[in-house]
Formats: C-alpha cells, sequence, structure tokens
C-alpha cells in the first residue's frame, strides 16, 4: 500500500494549483474602482500630434490625472508623454478621475440645457400651430430591423 503513494520530496505546490484560464485583455483597462470617483480617459494625443486643447478643457472642467502609483493593478509598459511621466497613460490616453459630486452637477447641467433646447424646439413648432391642421406633439421611436 506504501508503494502507491507518491514521496513528500515528489510532491510540488505548482503540480497541484490551479491553472489560470487565459483572458483577453482590455486595450484601456479600468482602474480598481475608488469612493466618490468616476474615471475617464482623457485624450492626449492623435497621430502623435498633441491635443493640448482637449488637455487642458478637462482639465478645467475638473478631471484630476491619475497618478500611477495610485493604481497599480494598470500595468504600463512605457511611458509615452514626458509631462505626463508619472500619470496612466496609454496609446495617447491619460486615466483621470474627477468627484461624483461634480460629475452629477454636470450631468444636470446637461440635462437642463437639452430639456431648454427641447421646450423651444416645442414652443416654436406649437407657434405655428393651426386649428384646421393641428399639429401633434407625439415623441416616440420605432426601432425596425430590415427584411431581407
Amino acid at each position: 500500500m506504501a508503494d502507491n503513494r507518491i514521496k513528500r520530496e515528489q510532491e510540488t505546490r505548482e503540480k497541484t494549483v490551479a491553472t489560470r484560464q487565459w483572458e483577453q485583455p482590455d486595450v484601456l483597462p479600468m482602474p480598481n474602482p475608488e469612493p466618490g470617483y468616476e474615471f475617464k480617459w482623457v485624450r492626449l494625443s492623435t497621430l502623435g500630434t498633441t491635443d493640448a486643447r482637449n488637455i487642458s478643457s478637462s482639465l478645467r472642467e475638473g478631471w484630476v490625472p491619475v497618478k500611477a502609483v495610485d493604481h497599480p493593478e494598470i500595468m504600463l509598459v512605457t511611458v509615452e508623454n514626458e509631462k505626463f511621466a508619472d500619470n496612466v497613460v496609454i496609446g495617447g490616453l491619460m486615466l483621470c478621475k474627477i468627484p461624483t459630486e461634480m460629475m452629477d452637477q454636470r450631468r444636470e447641467h446637461f440635462a437642463n440645457v437639452t430639456k431648454n433646447q427641447m421646450d423651444a424646439v416645442d414652443n416654436n413648432l406649437m407657434r405655428e400651430n393651426d386649428p384646421r391642421m393641428p399639429i401633434f406633439n407625439d415623441r416616440k421611436s420605432n426601432v425596425t430591423f430590415g427584411k431581407g
């Protein structure tokens, strides 16, 4: 009976550990979530040309570049831009974050802008309404698929 057992010296951990499954890597990995912050990738350059306008507008809006040391789960191979050497930069895009409260205020602002634009269109449309040919303001969308 003792002959059927594997000797203790021949047992290794590597043989008993489950094999890891292959996963396709993300092109732009998302960092581990931080409570109270939202993340997005900000374009630094296009075809090797720096997009200073996009960078500055994002920074003025409140987006803060994320430091690479704060998110070691995102593996970086190269630093593409000397100015942002300490930040997470992949393929001309820099990872930035913003407080959730500020993003909620931004969403509310653009929802109001959209509502004001829709109200202006409705007012302009109804102003030309003729009782003999009434205009109906039915907003609905319909999705159809091709038949062939």
